[in-house]
Order: structure tokens, then sequence, then C-alpha cells
């Protein structure tokens, strides 16, 4: 069994955001990119089906700029056997819109026939949650979101998923789209050797032309903002004046 995974470039999780001046957006000037956190552990759960004997071969792909090629030979270093980026903006700044990812990866999905795709439950820059389940209309396969745990047994997949009220385990039908959430592994880190041994294994590149898919924003980002700052807290000496203080901020 082939597994696919999409991979995504995003600004590093421990850089702290800004905001440009003007609000036209995020400034990435200088600033550290890396994997999608949630990327990170869909790769890592496809490398550890491949050493369980479950996979093949392991297919990581990424749809954006150029530089997404370094994202790419991050999750060959931890493991994955190709990669193939799609390049689909010329600007680091054009976040290709979920819908117009799905259909890209339709049409990978559709070229290399993987038994399985297993993707982050969403990107941490514009925390869509979408791509997957798109892409599981698109294909009209079954799908299996949040997933903390997988078992794959034949030609079905046994997920725990995280909801609301706790956890529900379900069955779904190969092949399937599985999009995961933070429990479900630790990813690897990547070794010296294994980063130079990236740097050999195949890595093609296509364009969103070649699939025919029109990725042309749908949206427009009126204005960017940072978040208010918080006001100072209060301390207070009891339960009674908490109590009280909590009262008059109409908290209780």
């Amino acid at each position: 069994m082939k597994v696919l995974v999409p991979v995504k470039r995003v600004i590093d999780y421990n850089v702290k955001v800004r905001v440009n001046a003007d609000g036209s957006g995020v400034d990435l000037a200088n600033v550290k990119m890396s994997m999608n956190p949630f990327d990170e552990i869909a790769v890592e759960e496809a490398i550890r089906l491949k050493e369980a004997g479950k996979a093949d071969e392991v297919v990581v792909v990424s749809i954006g700029v150029e530089k997404a090629q370094e994202t790419l030979r991050t999750a060959l270093a931890m493991g994955a056997d190709r990669a193939i980026l799609v390049v689909a903006a010329d600007d680091v700044h054009t976040d290709i819109e979920p819908l117009a990812v799905a259909k890209l990866l339709a049409k990978v999905v559709e070229e290399e026939q993987p038994g399985l795709v297993i993707a982050g439950k969403q990107a941490i820059d514009n925390d869509m949650n979408a791509t997957g389940q798109m892409l599981s209309a698109l294909l009209g396969w079954s799908q299996a979101t949040f997933a903390s745990e997988v078992d794959i047994e034949g030609d079905s997949a046994k997920v725990t998923r995280e909801v609301d009220g706790g956890l529900q385990t379900i069955s779904v039908k190969m092949p399937t789209i599985l999009t995961v959430d933070l429990r479900l592994n630790e990813p690897r880190y990547a070794s010296l050797p294994n980063i130079m041994k990236a740097k050999k294994k195949p890595l093609e590149s296509k364009t969103a032309a070649d699939y025919g898919v029109d990725v042309s924003p749908r949206l427009t980002v009126v204005e960017t903002k940072e978040p208010e700052s918080r006001s100072a807290g209060i301390i207070v000496g009891s339960v009674d004046e908490l109590v009280e203080k909590l009262k008059e901020a109409g908290a209780v």
C-alpha cells in the first residue's frame, strides 16, 4: 500500500508572529519557516505504518512556493521515500485556499493511486481544518478526522477520534482520508545521516497548470490585525473578595 502525505510550509510554531504596520498581512521577512506540526505527525504515522509492514511507500506532497522544497526534504529526512512539489504561487505571502489545495491533491491521488492519505487536521497559519474533508468529497472516499489512534487491518482502518464529548472509535473502508490530531504520536527528529540521504531522494516538481487546476483566490483579506493585548490582572486577598470582583465583572 502506498501512503500519500500532504505537508505545508508555515511559520515555525516557536516564532512570535508580527503583523505588517499597514495591516496588509503577516511579516515574513527573515522569519523561520518549518513543516506544519500536524503534518509532521501525519508523516510520522505514515513512516510507522511502513516500518510495521502495512505500507510499502510513503510519498509526501506540498503545494505552494518553490521554497517548500525545504519542507519536503525534512519529510524525506524523517523517512519518506519520495516527494512531489506542486508550485502554485510565486509570492510567499500567497496562501493557496483549501479548495484549490484539495483539487490539486485529488489530481495527485489520481496519478499516484495511494491506498491511504494521511494529513494534518489543520494548518497552524490559517486554522482552516477543511482540506482533508474537501479531498474526501472530491474523491468520494471515506474519511476519519481528528485521529488520535489508527489501526490498519486489511481493507479497513479502525480510528479513534477526538471529539467534544471525549473519544469516538469508528471503522472506515479503505481507501480513506485520515486527518490527525496532536496525541496520535511523537514525531521523530531527523538524524544528520538521514538529512544527507534526503538530498538524494527523488523530488519531482510540477505546477498547478500541469494539473489544470485554477488556484485563483476566492477570498480577499481586507485587513490583518494583532489580537488586543490583555489588561493587567488583579490580585485579591481572599475568596470572598474574588467572588465579589467576579460579580462586579458580571462573570457570575
